[in-house]
């Protein structure tokens, strides 16, 4: 089986995660990373032992010296639409962290891009890989809980408190507070878990004296009258993620990775999950080498950003535009 060389840019704490998981396929080798920060580079390579791992403190001098097949993007987020590109021009298939762009725009000229040249485009969305997330999806798909009529989707975290002297509260880099970084999962899961596309947003949006949005309150209408409550809170002492899937015949109750099914006058249910077989990198490889089709294309992952792009819209606010 061919070796993927697969080369990083931006070695932070995600990059971890990437790496972990790709040194588990037979097949792969981290062949170069990319960093301003030797910090961080060193201690990627500390940790995982890469000490055959070619280091660059420019992304650009190791798409160019280095012969590689794929590339995974964890750099800041308003960093992602060149170095995609950069990478889709160098003829190497992509894995980029969410979100896949802070604009609509620009997602779309990626999805062109990607299609151009051939290349895959994936985006590191790793709720589409675990089984309540997808028990979830099937569930609603097969008609558990009837015709669906009604979402909430809620996360309170710590953000503020832990992104507070980041590039994440820089909005040239982060594009966005709380609800593009975080609150990208979950506007991921509303979107994938229904398969159903939002017809009118309107939000709210509080900063509390940050330089990005730390809570937004938006209320989405969605094809087939379903209606959705969507409250990402970054000014909060924890994380906490719920849902609640309404229909007409039951719903769903996600509580912190707990899932219980209620339908009218029965007692609760709790499902029983498979054990989670592949992930955001394995699935990556996996694609590479023709054995399924991407899981989480930019095409869907545009659709995040649409409806990011909408909410600081309703709210008239985007720091991302302003920074520009």
């Amino acid at each position: 089986m061919k070796t993927i060389k697969i080369g990083f840019i931006g070695t932070g704490g995600i990059a971890h995660l990437h790496v972990k998981q790709l040194l588990d396929e037979n097949n792969v080798e981290i062949a170069a990373i990319a960093d301003p920060s030797d910090t961080n580079r060193n201690l990627l390579v500390t940790t995982f032992k890469l000490n055959h791992t070619k280091q660059f403190s420019d992304h650009q001098e190791m798409l160019e010296s280095v012969p590689l097949d794929a590339v995974v993007i964890c750099s800041p987020h308003t960093l992602h639409y060149q170095h995609v590109v950069e990478c889709l021009e160098h003829q190497c298939h992509v894995l980029v962290e969410k979100p896949m762009a802070c604009s609509l725009e620009e997602s779309t000229a990626l999805i062109e891009l990607a299609h151009k040249k051939g290349k895959l485009l994936q985006v590191s969305y790793q709720r589409h890989f675990e089984p309540a997330f997808i028990y979830i999806r099937d569930a609603i798909s097969e008609g558990l809980i009837g015709k669906l009529s009604s979402v909430s989707a809620t996360l309170y975290q710590e953000w503020g408190h832990l992104s507070k002297g980041t590039w994440r509260q820089e909005p040239t880099l982060s594009g966005g507070g709380m609800l593009m970084d975080s609150g990208s999962h979950i506007v991921d899961v509303l979107l994938w878990t229904t398969g159903l596309k939002p017809i009118d947003v309107k939000s709210t949006i509080e900063t509390h004296g940050c330089s990005v949005e730390l809570d937004s309150i938006s209320t989405i209408r969605f094809e087939d009258n379903v209606v959705a409550g969507l409250t990402i809170i970054g000014n909060a002492p924890c994380w906490h993620e719920t849902y609640v899937f309404c229909g007409d015949q039951g719903a769903i109750f996600y509580d912190n990775g707990n899932i219980t099914i209620r339908k009218l006058g029965e007692e609760p249910t709790t499902p029983e999950l498979p054990e989670q077989i592949t992930n955001s990198d394995k699935s990556f490889i996996a694609s590479i080498v023709g054995e399924h089709e991407v899981k989480v294309p930019g095409s869907f992952a545009s659709e995040v950003v649409r409806l990011t792009e909408k909410i600081y819209q309703s709210a008239g606010y985007h720091p991302y535009t302003a920074a520009k």
